[in-house]
């Protein structure tokens, strides 16, 4: 043992350790409505395929398809000419039934028991062999087996369909299977009460107009691509900011300055190790002082009576993605993708501030899977159950979503666009999007 112990004891002292890599940081800043920040495009600092730690992809769930009915014969059937049934089990192929699982009908006329026999006697061999083929047959109950041929053998989805129930895993505890109906009902009560003015341009900021809240958030996305912020940071800053500009009137020259200190703040909530007040200074290029930025952190903090925790978009959107993969073909990362990106781009459009975070995120998965299915009605009982939305509810909202999705945002502001172009996210903003969407998808009778 003494031996061993000085083997791995020369090992962990010969081991070298890779030293830190130092974060990238922007070329340059700008003030809002002039120039452009420039993101250091380093291979080194920041690898193309590198995902968020919190974006991982979706785990799989199980699907347990419609439960078949055990078929029991009652009477003793007609004659037959030809012992081997045709009868299609939805788990077999056209030319067998399954008999005890391991032998077909076709199977026991090979059977020891019995012989071929070429005469006028063999119609009681035929009314052996049928009623040994009626007290074993049966269809499988065998669900991993009955569900991969289901979907497979399916000509066309069912517009009505069961609700799967995607709480069922209670052995991974950040599934929260037991409470997860509890903390979904929390958060769409916090939404109310957390959800910034819908009217503040129009009212109270007179210095400041939606196109330069646009431009903000723009950068803002490129900051957190810089730093390799997780979502949530990136959604909670805007939801900080909409929610400050809601009751303090400011000026233009301080907007940005507004925009960093929510990022701060959001960046400390958030994030295992934040950036410091001196980067966040850096990026607008020196135009604020460190000073400035902490007074500004505390007077959002103190507006805001220190309530950070504010659901957004991207809370609801984790779970209505997992709900839409249930039952849903399509590949995973590709609808979760894309439904990311619809959301960001509604961070940009101010008018969308009039619908609650999970109307929104509820309404990109719905353009999502319309997007990569135009075919195929988009809605079911299950995303109808679990986001406890109706598609007629949704119709509005997926309409504003999609005329952004198909428009763009402008020319003005990229980040969202170039950021989902890349390879790591599938290149799901050059996806193409049918111009119109029927009007039969909004109607409640048909999912």
């Amino acid at each position: 043992i003494d031996f061993l112990s000085s083997i791995l004891l020369q090992k962990f002292n010969s081991a070298t350790w890779a030293a830190p890599v130092k974060k990238g940081s922007l070329a340059s800043g700008r003030n809002v409505g002039t120039n452009r920040v420039s993101a250091v495009k380093s291979a080194s600092t920041k690898p193309a395929s590198a995902i968020s730690r919190h974006e991982s992809a979706p785990q799989k769930e199980s699907v347990l398809p419609p439960k078949v009915l055990r078929i029991v014969p009652t009477a003793a059937p007609a004659p037959v000419t030809v012992p081997c049934s045709s009868f299609v089990s939805p788990m077999h192929s056209g030319d067998s039934v399954s008999v005890d699982e391991t032998m077909s009908t076709c199977d026991s006329m090979k059977s020891p028991d019995f012989e071929y026999i070429d005469n006028g006697d063999s119609s009681s061999v035929l009314g052996s062999l049928q009623r040994r083929a009626n007290e074993n047959l049966r269809i499988s109950e065998d669900r991993d087996v009955e569900e991969t041929k289901w979907k497979k053998d399916a000509p066309s989805p069912m517009e009505i369909d069961q609700i799967c129930d995607v709480d069922n895993n209670y052995e991974d505890p950040q599934l929260c299977a037991t409470l997860a109906s509890d903390i979904y009902m929390h958060l769409r009560e916090a939404e109310t009460r957390k959800h910034p003015s819908t009217d503040f341009m129009e009212t109270l900021q007179k210095d400041v107009n939606p196109s330069m809240r646009a431009i903000l958030i723009d950068w803002l996305v490129e900051v957190a691509e810089e730093y390799r912020l997780v979502p949530d940071t990136l959604y909670l800053t805007v939801n900080y900011i909409d929610r400050y500009l809601s009751g303090n009137e400011i000026n233009r020259q301080r907007l940005q300055l507004l925009g960093v200190a929510c990022m701060l703040i959001a960046a400390k909530y958030k994030e295992i190790c934040a950036p410091q007040v001196e980067e966040f200074c850096y990026i607008t290029d020196n135009t604020y002082f460190r000073d400035e930025v902490l007074e500004m952190e505390a007077s959002v903090l103190n507006y805001l009576k220190f309530e950070m925790t504010a659901p957004t978009a991207k809370c609801f959107l984790r779970r209505f993605v997992r709900v839409a993969q249930v039952s849903d073909e399509d590949p995973a990362l590709h609808l979760e993708f894309l439904a990311n990106y619809v959301a960001e781009l509604s961070l940009l459009e101010y008018n969308l501030l009039s619908y609650p975070p999970s109307l929104v995120a509820a309404s990109a998965i719905f353009l999502a899977k319309f997007i990569l299915q135009p075919a195929k009605h988009p809605w079911n009982s299950t995303l109808a159950h679990y986001t406890q939305y109706k598609s007629s509810e949704l119709s509005d909202c997926v309409k504003a979503l999609h005329r952004l999705f198909c428009v763009g945002p402008g020319s003005n502001l990229p980040a969202i666009r170039e950021k989902y172009t890349q390879h790591k996210y599938k290149f799901v903003a050059k996806k193409p999007c049918p111009p119109s969407i029927p009007t039969e998808f909004f109607r409640d009778s048909t999912c």
